[in-house]
């Protein structure tokens, strides 16, 4: 997880400081046994991951329709419940890193498991380490994934700055979990400019690519939002530090994002 530097008191060296919890992945956990639960949850947490639980399918499609979710460990022995059939479902459904918890001698399911497109399966009993060791193996494998052009149209979500833009429920998380409520004018522009951070855009490129409505077209109207998301966003809208003007060019989102497909 990569860290930022600030000046110590004497203004000499740097020392690190951690992103937000907020900007930590964030794990969904389906396990039906509340000690394997409080367990991964306790581990990932210390280890910079969020971690939801859940016992059922019920609250897995619950959790995935409503949150930005970057990996899904998916027990596949819930009562009264099909594993295999959840994965499917969960497959149809998003295209979210799956990694299944198996029994010790349930070579099939872990096969068949795979089959259904899981990304890797951990058994029963399990070393939190290695468990920690590959759900970073599948997430990194993940982020490869993301560069690729043909999946730009998957997007779930844009983390920026400890942000969470959410491109399903069009709801925006401060790094503190609040939401933020935005207009669609104001949703669509900070989706454009997730989409080219570090850019500089223009107004005409902005209005094009945040496709707002004709009838929400007039002069200036990009600023107007401007103004309005740093409002928002900014610890100090007069001094921004995230949309940055650029003068005679445009704006740029002046930070890395991190998109989940």
């Amino acid at each position: 997880m990569p860290t930022s530097s600030v000046p110590d008191e004497a203004g000499g060296a740097s020392q690190l400081v951690p992103p937000p919890a907020a900007a930590w992945p964030h794990i969904l956990v389906i396990d039906d046994d509340p000690s394997i639960r409080d367990l991964v949850s306790e581990y990932l947490g210390r280890n910079e991951m969020r971690v939801s639980t859940g016992e059922s399918g019920r609250e897995l499609f619950e959790r995935i329709d409503h949150e930005a979710v970057d990996l899904v460990l998916l027990d596949l022995k819930l009562p009264g419940e099909d594993g295999m059939v959840l994965a499917r479902q969960l497959r149809e459904r998003a295209n979210v890193p799956l990694v299944l918890l198996t029994g010790r001698n349930e070579e099939a399911d872990r096969v068949m498991g795979l089959e259904l497109g899981a990304d890797d399966y951990v058994t029963k009993p399990f070393s939190p380490r290695e468990l920690l060791a590959r759900l970073r193996a599948v997430l990194r494998r993940y982020q490869v994934q993301a560069t690729l052009p043909e999946r730009d149209q998957t997007r779930r979500a844009h983390r920026f700055a400890g942000w969470e833009l959410n491109l399903r429920t069009r709801r925006l998380l401060t790094p503190g979990g609040d939401t933020v409520e935005l207009s669609n004018g104001e949703f669509s522009l900070l989706a454009a400019l997730c989409r080219a951070p570090q850019r500089v855009l223009s107004r005409e490129q902005l209005l094009s690519l945040s496709r707002l409505h004709e009838s929400e077209v007039y002069d200036r109207t990009v600023d107007v939002q401007i103004r309005r998301l740093r409002v928002k966003l900014e610890a100090d809208p007069s001094h921004p530090t995230l949309i940055i003007t650029e003068r005679g060019a445009g704006y740029r989102l002046a930070c890395e994002v991190q998109t989940l497909f």
